[in-house]
């Protein structure tokens, strides 16, 4: 008999399989550029920039499970985790998909995940160090979550990511490589094993300014993964949009492409974890930027950044009244790509 999450894995390899891309926005129900859910018991969960945009929702909408492990009742970017809760329920619900990322605080500094001021911290939470009483607690809450979903809620879990770049307190210059890989697995075995929740598709997904090599020096093992993704933006530097999107599309074609061969080689699932270019500057970035740079690829899904309703400039998803929206709907009707009826 299968379980949801084989139906999950098949779903996704039939998207890869058949050319298909699904594309997916983080935070896309509870709020969007100029609006946030206030009634977070309540309200219908109908609302979306990018459903106002095509007429369709995204078939992946990501959350992070930031603060969790501190039992706070917002995430890192004030989501009420009652109403995250409610949301995914609701996607699944409509067909969709979820995807889980968490960036937890440093529990040796008390920072944030940002915070690289030691790198010890992952040598403190694994066993035997200072802060392993704590981070089970931590493991615990964020177990707590999922489960709460439901064995029936399928979800895609991505601990831990883009693990090459330094930017994060379990980054290339704040571990080893087998500190990392056990950081990982130990999370897994507490999920699997000690909490039994058989509902999670783990996704591992590095940072993009990588190479093979590199992408798999902290791979934890296949028996520990189900996706491959990786993480790429744009970015606009000092020799303009031309310049950065040409950037973009070089870096992002070769990740996939040795992602592809890994991919095959160790029979899992390929996404494009996280992607986009802030504020969408360049008016045709979805049809002549993404789409070029993806579409050659067994990638299941591709998902976007959120859009800040307290941050302006801060969107990766066109909204309702946006001038570039027209090129994010243009993109929704391309053959290749799947949105949500």
């Amino acid at each position: 008999m299968e379980t949801p999450k084989d139906v999950l894995v098949h779903r996704l390899f039939s998207y890869a399989e058949n050319g298909k891309i699904a594309y997916g926005h983080q935070d896309d129900l509870v709020y969007g550029h100029s609006w946030v859910v206030e009634d977070v018991e309540k309200d219908p969960l109908k609302r979306s920039d990018v459903k106002d945009v095509t007429g369709k929702y995204p078939v992946v909408v990501g959350f992070d499970l930031g603060g969790i492990e501190l039992a706070d009742s917002c995430n890192l970017d004030g989501v009420d985790f009652g109403l995250m809760r409610r949301a995914a329920l609701k996607h699944i619900e409509r067909g969709g998909i979820v995807t889980l990322s968490w960036h937890p605080r440093n529990p040796l500094t008390g920072g944030d995940a940002w915070d690289i001021s030691s790198d010890k911290v992952v040598e403190s939470v694994l066993p035997g160090g200072e802060k392993h009483t704590e981070f089970m607690l931590w493991l615990r809450r964020a177990a707590d979550f999922i489960e709460s979903l439901g064995p029936d809620s399928a979800v895609i879990f991505r601990p831990w990511h883009e693990n090459i770049g330094s930017w994060f307190w379990w980054g290339g210059n704040l571990c080893t490589p087998d500190q990392y890989k056990d950081l990982y697995r130990f999370t897994h075995m507490y999920f699997s094993q000690v909490r039994g929740l058989t509902n999670i598709l783990w996704c591992y997904s590095p940072n993009g300014n990588c190479n093979p090599r590199e992408y798999m020096s902290r791979y934890p093992g296949d028996e520990f993964v189900d996706m491959l993704g990786i993480d790429t933006y744009e970015y606009v530097g000092p020799t303009g949009l031309a310049d950065a999107a040409v950037h973009y599309q070089v870096e992002l074609k070769a990740a996939l492409t040795y992602l592809a061969a890994i991919g095959m080689e160790h029979e899992k699932l390929m996404c494009l974890s996280e992607t986009g270019l802030e504020g969408l500057q360049d008016p045709k970035w979805w049809t002549d930027v993404l789409y070029p740079a993806i579409k050659d690829f067994s990638v299941s899904y591709v998902l976007t950044w959120r859009n800040a309703h307290d941050k302006p400039g801060h969107f990766y998803a066109a909204w309702n009244g946006f001038e570039g929206a027209a090129d994010m709907k243009a993109f929704s009707k391309l053959d290749k790509i799947v949105f949500l009826d």
